[in-house]
């Protein structure tokens, strides 16, 4: 007689556990649609950010180029050509875009723009240089190419990292800006 009477208590139990069951399944549910509305607002959120990050990249290059060729000439240099550049050279697999180019008959300054320049944003440059120069070889371009890398907040590791590979260093100093050329033993790097 026991086990008639323990029938229904274990099926009123089982009724329950499939209850917490059903009711846990459709709080995972909910959970998961929640996580998925979080996740579209932190996409939208992103891309809102990338957008704001890069038009504040922008406004800082246009601070900056202005004055660019001024400040080179204060160091010797005679730049006639300054603009933003794009190249694509499909044939030899070569493609950059170089965000302040000063020239001349005998020199190509490409000048790296940041707001806050990093060693990897340091680096990519320094990859961009050895691109430049293998372009201009192919294209019978003899001129010396020499880096810089410009930003509004340098800290002292990355601007000390950018003068020991031979590059300038643009930034901040009152109303303007100041250029710091690389010093004995790291001159100026030529490619």
């Amino acid at each position: 007689m026991e086990t008639t009477h323990a029938a229904p208590e274990w099926r009123a139990i089982a009724d329950e556990i499939w209850a917490i069951i059903r009711e846990n399944a459709q709080g995972l549910k909910e959970l998961r649609e929640s996580q998925m509305a979080t996740d579209k607002q932190m996409k939208e959120t992103d891309k809102r950010f990338g957008a704001l990050s890069n038009r504040f990249g922008e406004m800082v290059e246009y601070m900056v180029m202005p004055n660019l060729v001024e400040q080179f000439d204060a160091l010797g240099f005679t730049f006639t050509k300054a603009n933003r550049s794009v190249i694509k050279d499909k044939e030899h697999d070569i493609f950059m875009e170089v965000d302040a180019l000063l020239e001349n008959g005998d020199q190509v300054m490409a000048v790296e723009i940041k707001t806050k320049p990093d060693i990897n944003d340091i680096k990519y440059h320094i990859e961009r240089m050895e691109k430049l120069r293998k372009y201009a070889d192919l294209h019978g371009d003899k001129r010396g190419y020499l880096g810089a890398v410009a930003g509004v907040v340098f800290n002292d590791s990355e601007k000390g990292y950018a003068l020991k590979q031979g590059l300038y260093v643009v930034e901040p100093s009152g109303e303007t800006f100041k250029i710091t050329a690389p010093q004995d033993p790291c001159r100026p790097r030529e490619w």
